[in-house]
């Protein structure tokens, strides 16, 4: 049962990083390379603008998607390895 809350847990994860790099080629075509270079580095400021900027980009779909798939994520692994032990 563990490894199928993981492998749930992976697909989320599969989905966030979906989500991370199409609101990243929004945050290059924004604010320039330099933010795209931090937002490659430190995804918390992609995941902060993205949410900051819902509206004028228009990924509200996007950045909902991006934190249900976090969330659900989150859960899914922390269930799956307490499952595993």
């Amino acid at each position: 049962m563990g490894m199928i809350l993981g492998l749930f847990g992976t697909i989320a994860g599969l989905v966030s990083l979906v989500c991370f790099i199409m609101v990243l080629i929004k945050l290059f075509q924004a604010k320039g390379v330099l933010h795209g270079i931090l937002g490659l580095i430190c995804s918390i400021y992609t995941f902060i603008w993205g949410w900051m900027h819902v509206d004028r980009n228009a990924n509200r779909n996007v950045m909902m998607a991006w934190t249900a798939a976090m969330l659900i994520g989150f859960v899914f692994n922390v269930m799956g390895a307490m499952m595993s032990r």
